[in-house]
C-alpha cells in the first residue's frame, strides 16, 4: 500500500512539474511571438522607407540604399530566429503537454486502483467481521442450551418445558443473560429443543 501511495504521489509531482514546464513554454512563446511581431513591423517600416527611396527620382544615394538593405538584411535574419525560436516552443509546448496527459492519467488510473484496493478491504472486513459475529451468537446458543439443560436436571423438568431468562440466570456466566452481536433475538424454546435466533445463519448445528 506504501508503494502505491509513493507512485501516486510520484504521479501528482510530474503533473506539477509538467504544469511549469507548460506554463515556461507558453511564456516563451507569447515573448517569442512578440518578438517576430515586432521584427516584422520593423521590416514593413524599412521596405517602406526603401520603396519610397525607389520612386524617388532624384536625391537617392547609394550609400542610404545600402544602409537600408543591411538593416533589412538582419531583421530578416532576427525574423527567422524568431520563427525558429516560435516553432521550437510550439514543439516543446506539444511534448509538455503530452507528458501532462500522461500523468494525469496514470494518476487517475492509480486513483482508481486505489479506490478498488479499499473497497475490496472493506468488503473483506466486513465478511469477517459476519463471520465473528455469526461463530459468537453459535456460542451463546450453547451457552443457553447448556442453562436450559441443567436448569432441567436440577428441577426435575419435562421435555416439554420451556423456562424463562429469568430461570436461566443463575446457570449462566457472571448470571447475564447473552446478546445476539447483530442484534437478534434469542428464543429459548422447550428443553429438548435447541434455542434459536432470528438472525439468518445465526443456528447451532444438527
Amino acid at each position: 500500500m506504501n508503494l502505491k501511495r509513493w507512485f501516486a504521489w510520484l504521479c501528482l509531482a510530474l503533473m506539477l512539474v509538467a504544469e511549469g514546464l507548460l506554463f515556461r513554454a507558453i511564456r516563451e512563446k507569447e515573448a517569442a511571438q512578440t518578438d517576430t511581431r515586432e521584427a516584422q513591423i520593423q521590416m514593413r517600416e524599412l521596405q517602406s522607407k526603401l520603396d519610397e527611396l525607389n520612386q524617388s527620382s532624384t536625391g537617392l544615394q547609394a550609400e542610404e540604399i545600402a544602409r537600408l538593405r543591411k538593416q533589412n538584411e538582419i531583421y530578416t535574419n532576427r525574423l527567422a530566429k524568431a520563427q525558429a525560436t516560435v516553432d521550437q516552443m510550439k514543439a516543446e509546448l506539444k511534448q509538455t503537454t503530452q507528458q501532462l496527459a500522461t500523468a494525469r492519467t496514470a494518476l487517475q488510473l492509480q486513483q482508481d486502483h486505489l479506490q478498488q484496493l479499499q473497497t475490496e478491504n472493506r468488503l473483506v472486513t466486513e465478511a469477517g467481521m459476519t463471520l465473528i459475529h455469526r461463530h459468537a451468537c453459535i456460542n451463546n446458543l450453547r451457552a443457553i442450551d447448556g442453562a436450559k439443560q441443567q436448569w432441567a436436571l436440577e428441577k426435575n423438568k419435562s421435555g416439554e418445558a420451556v423456562p424463562t431468562v429469568r430461570n436461566l440466570l443463575p446457570y449462566l456466566k457472571d448470571g447475564v443473560f447473552p446478546v445476539c452481536p447483530e442484534g437478534g433475538t434469542y428464543s429459548i424454546n422447550s428443553v429438548d429443543s435447541v434455542p434459536t435466533c432470528s438472525v439468518a445463519g445465526h443456528a447451532l448445528p444438527p
